[in-house]
């Protein structure tokens, strides 16, 4: 009788701090998400458009209650997929999450977009052209036709530029970025 008596008794006391437990909870826009990369990106090959797949690196929480764990699937978008053309341009990536895996369901979320620029080919084709000129007029006017010979070093300085493309943006699979809501979100409580 005394063990039913306990028995009943951690019973009722489960029940209710069950029913206690929220079943939604709202998270505040800003809250950070810290995502570990699964898919890698690169901009010579990713198109806008496309889709990518990710985890959480940190319990998603809010007052104290966790809504999804370490390892939980988010999913997302890329925005813009740009790559260096020859002779100007930068490459340019923006990305953002579209929904985060809770209890088997995929739940919408809004986030801010992550973004990251290459640098510029436009500054180094410049510099690639009067470094030409420079030499030709150099070696131009050791041979007697300064002016000759600048033309000929741009238009070297210059076929050079134009086999270079600008770097592209690769994110490789396991790279942690950062997100944040943009707007308060529900989402469920992961069981």
């Amino acid at each position: 009788m005394k063990k039913f008596v306990m028995f009943a008794v951690m019973l009722i006391v489960a029940l209710g701090a069950a029913a206690q437990a929220p079943k939604q909870v709202v998270l505040p826009a800003g809250s950070p998400i810290l995502i570990r990369m699964i898919d890698s990106l690169d901009t010579s090959k990713t198109n806008t458009g496309q889709l990518f797949t990710g985890t959480l690196e940190t319990d998603l929480a809010a007052g104290g209650i966790v809504v999804a764990r370490r390892g939980t699937t988010v999913h997302g978008k890329v925005t813009k997929s740009s790559n260096a053309r020859r002779l100007t341009g930068k490459s340019e990536l923006q990305l953002e999450l579209k929904d985060i895996v809770i209890n088997g369901i995929a739940h919408p979320i809004a986030t801010s977009g992550f973004q990251s620029k290459g640098k510029s080919e436009g500054a180094q084709t410049l510099k690639k052209t009067a470094g030409g000129a420079g030499l030709g007029a150099i070696i131009g006017g050791i041979s007697g036709d300064a002016g000759k010979g600048a033309a000929i070093g741009a238009t070297a300085g210059l076929g050079l530029a134009m086999t270079k493309k600008g770097e592209p943006i690769r994110v490789p699979s396991e790279s942690l970025l950062e997100f944040s809501l943009k707007v308060a979100t529900t989402l469920p409580v992961a069981r």
